[in-house]
């Protein structure tokens, strides 16, 4: 499969909106337009943020989403993916693969030398993803409590 790997632009975000609609299920433009921001913005010495899409003729077909954050919980500088998607009909055709190995190589160009991303514990398509790209069980461990 031929495609190219851009930094994302503006014009990019109905692509991005659609092609995480087929896998979240749930059509939500205004979050998208809203979080994207944040991405289309330039990087400072602050902020590291992180945006790229794969594009195949002229179309994207896959983005991913990453920034470098620190101290939370303790934790030194490390990238975190926030989010991925691939259109399906791209799928394991190395689309995910390249944007992944594309953001760790940027985080670590600038230094960061962890990245890591939450992903569902039932949603074994992802979690395959993400160990199959090398990514094992962190130090931190998500609590939550029911209100």
């Amino acid at each position: 499969m031929d495609f190219t790997l851009r930094k994302i632009r503006g014009d990019d975000r109905d692509a991005i909106i659609a092609i995480d609609a087929i896998h979240s299920g749930d059509h939500k433009p205004d979050y998208w337009h809203d979080r994207l921001r944040t991405f289309l913005k330039k990087s400072s010495k602050q902020q590291i943020i992180l945006g790229y899409v794969a594009v195949l003729e002229g179309e994207v077909v896959g983005y991913i989403l990453a920034e470098g954050r620190a101290w939370e919980f303790g934790s030194p500088l490390c990238g975190w993916i926030f989010a991925i998607g691939v259109n399906p009909d791209c799928g394991r055709k190395g689309v995910g693969l390249a944007l992944c190995q594309e953001v760790c190589r940027k985080f670590k160009s600038l230094g960061v030398n962890t990245v890591r991303t939450m992903v569902r514990r039932d949603d074994i398509d992802v979690l395959s993803f993400f160990r199959a790209s090398g990514f094992r069980a962190g130090p931190f461990i998500e609590l939550e409590l029911e209100i």
